[in-house]
């Protein structure tokens, strides 16, 4: 059955979008992951570590997700968001990580050189002065970012052309990783494919992933809204492209 405009759009905007789980989007939305595997790689790095920080941990996803067998001695986690802080705490708790509340903003509250493995999976924010900060000589932050042009499909859509910008550019980064002090083990990226296939998983998405349409509301976007639900039915999707970074980067030892 073919499900209204008004149907699609006022269910997706009444559901729940807290924490970091997408799984609502299941059968509407389609998400091309990149060919590394982040999740599998972070457990070995986790299970190799004695100390990890994992940064802007979202609601502990990822990190649980990893398995408490490849946990470090030591492992804790921030984020910033109350709704994720209470839902990482919950999660990662009993596995033995520790949730600490951080804004993102430097410092970081932790000791020079606390931790030999600093990880993060699409941090908002990157201070590379704190992780080579509190990272242990010879110690590796280890990541997967959110790289240059994601989503600008779905942006220009809603806002208009906008200034691409450079700086979550994968090069760019890598530069400013060494320009900090650290020595770049890896830097791969990869341009995948974001495919919505009902205008309510759009609105879900907007609703969730904020930066894609900052004054996003289904009632200041409802006619632009509607036209991208003709869109849909007519060509029976909407595609959007993301780039994502992995970046493996290593503090030098003291001299």
């Amino acid at each position: 059955m073919v499900r209204s405009f008004d149907e699609l759009v006022d269910e997706a905007g009444a559901v729940s979008v807290e924490g970091w789980d997408f799984s609502w989007l299941d059968g509407r939305a389609t998400e091309q992951r990149p060919s590394w595997g982040y999740q599998r790689l972070l457990g070995r790095k986790l299970a190799a570590a004695t100390a990890a920080l994992d940064i802007q941990t979202g609601g502990g996803e990822v990190l649980a997700g990893v398995g408490a067998e490849n946990f470090p001695p030591t492992l804790v986690a921030t984020e910033g968001w109350p709704p994720n802080i209470a839902r990482a705490t919950a999660r990662l708790h009993p596995l033995g990580a520790v949730v600490v509340a951080d804004d993102g903003e430097p410092p970081l509250p932790f000791a020079d050189g606390a931790f030999d493995l600093v990880t993060s999976r699409h941090p908002a924010t990157v201070h590379w002065s704190e992780i080579v900060r509190v990272l242990a000589p010879g110690g590796t932050y280890f990541a997967q970012h959110v790289g240059g042009g994601t989503n600008v499909e779905i942006s220009e859509y809603f806002l208009g052309p906008l200034d691409p910008g450079d700086g979550r550019n994968h090069e760019v980064e890598a530069d400013r990783a060494r320009a900090a002090g650290l020595a770049i083990v890896q830097c791969r990226n990869e341009r995948l494919q974001l495919e919505f296939f009902d205008v309510g998983a759009t609105v879900f998405f907007l609703r969730k992933v904020v930066w894609t349409v900052p004054d996003f509301t289904v009632d200041r976007y409802r006619a632009r809204l509607h036209d991208l639900h003709d869109r849909i039915q007519q060509d029976g999707v909407f595609r959007s492209t993301m780039s994502r970074t992995l970046l493996e980067a290593r503090k030098p030892l003291a001299t």
